[in-house]
């Protein structure tokens, strides 16, 4: 219990709310060209400086320890960070971390990683955390923000890598030929050929509303539909449910041609579907979902809803989520293969299964040279989720969620070790951590 003792006695003992007041200061808003300015970041430096002698004088031999704790995290946090300490007996040594909605929230941050998280991150790297970054967002995208948010010496030091387009490839700087890994080219061509199909008919095949509505993301390889509207908003919500529909039927129509699936079997497809051809319109009021010889998206809307809840519910409210259909034994192997993703007012997508984000952040550890990972895996969505299953289920690190994440993931989280934290504030879990892995060598 000493270590319990000695870190009541530091948050009883010790004004460590002004603490971390000063450090939070002299991190985030440094020497500036300004005298005023100046002479305000030199007294907080000073009386940073005198607050952690104090400390360290306080605890022989620990002290630099207590001291840095203190600065960086809250008595909860810090108590947390022990919990953690004890129950697993070694730090965090590589960040995997989601962005939208996990790191920024355009809700509580306009959008934008918070610059006390941003430092976080920083000081992370300096102590020689490896940082993966883990997203569904293009290459392109996710390299902008971080060149700009940790900058370009951080990003290209070798210990940063992005696996982007929730798996379909890795970038790491400063690797060499390791550098990019296109993963998607694994893949046999009977997968590839059908996203090729998809990808060439997704906007010329669409109905009016969701080709007027959306836009198709600059992916590499996977296919998906984002909202021409603000994400979140009724009108998002309405068009990707619209995409949803639509992906499921296209998919269907495109499995069909590769597979040369026989015409009895499309129109039996077409009587499950309730319409008797292969319209496919399905929705009532202007045929917004119509996709030519679509009869065979039964099958599709019938294997996603039966996987998905959240696919079921959509079409649910369609109209369109048929029970009782006969997918053809070649069509059901092949839709093994594949996902549907769909997130409310934001995406819907068709990925490959064997193109995950399990499979890239294991590529990342791979190329970062980490052979015994004990990683923070930080998301939302249930992609993320099979990241953290996977870490948990190879004992290699813990999990933490916003408070705002899909259902399944707060339930992985919270039956786990219960980090969740606020909308738009993963500095809080980061400073669990952060005493997490200072507490961790403390005898």
């Amino acid at each position: 219990m000493e270590r319990y003792d000695q870190l009541y006695r530091l948050y009883d003992e010790f004004d460590t709310e002004t603490l971390r007041a000063h450090q939070a200061f002299v991190d985030l808003f440094p020497p500036l060209d300004s005298r005023v300015a100046l002479t305000y970041w030199e007294d907080a430096s000073d009386e940073l400086a005198d607050l952690r002698a104090e400390i360290r004088d306080a605890f022989p031999g620990t002290g630099e320890t207590y001291a840095a704790v203190a600065a960086h995290a809250t008595r909860d946090q810090a108590f947390t960070g022990l919990d953690l300490a004890t129950k697993y007996g070694r730090p965090v040594n590589a960040l995997v971390l989601d962005v939208d909605e996990t790191l920024r929230s355009a809700g509580t941050t306009d959008n934008e990683i918070p610059r006390e998280t941003l430092h976080l991150l920083t000081e992370f790297h300096e102590a020689g955390v490896p940082i993966v970054v883990c997203t569904g967002q293009t290459l392109e995208n996710v390299k902008g923000f971080l060149s700009q948010g940790l900058g370009n010496a951080v990003v290209n030091s070798g210990d940063v890598s992005v696996v982007y387009e929730s798996g379909t490839g890795v970038f790491t700087p400063g690797h060499g030929p390791q550098t990019k890994r296109l993963l998607y080219e694994d893949l046999d061509e009977e997968v590839r050929s059908v996203f090729e199909r998809l990808r060439q008919r997704v906007l010329t095949d669409a109905p009016e509303r969701v080709a007027r509505g959306c836009h198709l993301q600059g992916n590499e390889f996977n296919v998906t539909l984002k909202p021409n509207f603000e994400t979140g908003s009724e009108a998002a919500g309405e068009v990707i449910d619209d995409a949803l529909v639509y992906l499921l039927d296209l998919l269907a129509v495109a499995v069909a041609d590769y597979l040369d699936v026989s015409d009895d079997a499309i129109d039996a497809a077409a009587n499950a579907d309730g319409d008797g051809d292969d319209s496919g319109d399905g929705d009532g009021d202007d045929g917004g979902r119509a996709v030519v010889g679509a009869a065979a998206g039964a099958w599709t809307r019938a294997f996603y809803a039966a996987r998905d809840p959240e696919i079921r519910a959509v079409l649910d409210e369609r109209g369109g989520a048929p029970d009782g259909v006969d997918v053809p034994e070649a069509v059901s192997a092949f839709l093994d293969r594949v996902d549907v993703a769909y997130y409310e007012a934001d995406a819907a997508e068709v990925v490959s299964r064997e193109l995950n984000k399990p499979v890239g952040v294991e590529a990342a550890f791979e190329v970062l040279g980490i052979d015994d990972p004990f990683a923070l895996v930080l998301g939302d969505s249930k992609s993320d989720l099979r990241v953290m299953e996977w870490i948990d289920g190879e004992n290699a690190g813990i999990a933490a969620a916003p408070e705002h994440a899909s259902t399944v993931v707060l339930d992985h989280v919270r039956s786990t070790d219960d980090l969740v934290f606020p909308a738009g504030d993963a500095g809080d879990v980061l400073r669990t951590v952060y005493a997490l892995n200072r507490l961790v060598s403390v005898e």
